[in-house]
């Protein structure tokens, strides 16, 4: 009976699954996730303030749904879900090493790849959860006095869209680089605000080895105001491409992830 018992481990979906579970939770009220999500509400302190000088203000310079768009495109897109991916994605293997539970986890009757895309996915749902909120609550402040203009709520959706995609690819790169490289952190910083901030600049196909290239194909071309240095040089990919290529770019680096997680032998420092 036992013998039989050790040749049928947790089947790979429910290994996910009890992964997921039990990582979100753990998520939920780590200190780490609570300072991520009182910097995610800073647009909608940034919202109120737009709101009240408007209404204390007898010209209104922009309407709401341009600030909320601008917003998206500068401290969404260009930082938050950078950072969150960043410090979520690299979490995945390395706060095991750090409190010295890797053993542990390695050692349930779990496949290893269950193990990554379990974090993965119950890191990956905590950023996109904070990034909703906050982009939610600040298009309702901006927009208040325009809520039942439907057409507003396009603009909402495909934002929430593109920044979900984001945290996916993003996410999967970080995990991948979290599983062999120790100053994970770091390179992902120069990674975020050097090359994807700058290659997507570069003319011609160069600008497509950024993540942010196929992120910005899915927005609107800005081709004048104070903004348009965004998407300065962009030459867009087709949306469909671009929707695809975002998830071919985060199936690879989780499938890497996984492998080199089942491969390596981790040192766990002293």
């Amino acid at each position: 009976m036992d013998s039989k018992q050790t040749h049928h481990p947790v089947s790979f979906v429910r290994a996910v699954k009890d992964v997921f579970s039990f990582f979100f939770f753990l998520g939920r009220r780590s200190k780490k996730t609570k300072v991520f999500y009182i910097l995610s509400f800073l647009p909608v302190v940034i919202a109120f303030i737009i709101r009240f000088s408007q209404i204390f203000s007898d010209r209104r310079l922009f309407e709401g749904i341009y600030i909320f768009s601008n917003s998206i495109m500068i401290f969404y897109l260009q930082f938050l879900i950078l950072i969150l991916a960043l410090f979520f994605g690299t979490s995945v293997v390395s706060e095991e090493l750090e409190s010295k539970t890797l053993t542990y986890l390695t050692t349930r009757p779990l496949p290893k790849s269950a193990i990554v895309l379990g974090k993965y996915a119950a890191y990956a749902l905590l950023t996109i959860l904070m990034t909703v909120v906050g982009v939610v609550f600040s298009f309702i402040i901006l927009n208040l006095n325009e809520l039942l203009d439907f057409s507003l709520y396009k603009v909402l959706f495909r934002d929430l869209g593109v920044l979900i995609l984001g945290l996916i690819c993003y996410s999967a790169f970080f995990t991948f680089i979290g599983t062999f490289m120790k100053k994970s952190i770091m390179f992902g910083l120069i990674f975020s605000f050097g090359w994807e901030n700058v290659i997507q600049y570069f003319p011609g196909s160069t600008q497509r080895f950024a993540i942010a290239h196929y992120l910005k194909s899915l927005l609107p071309a800005t081709t004048s105001g104070r903004f348009s240095f965004l998407t300065f040089r962009l030459e867009p990919t087709s949306a469909p491409v671009a929707v695809l290529m975002l998830f071919l770019i985060s199936a690879a680096f989780l499938a890497f992830a996984c492998m080199i997680f089942a491969w390596k032998e981790y040192v766990l420092d002293e």
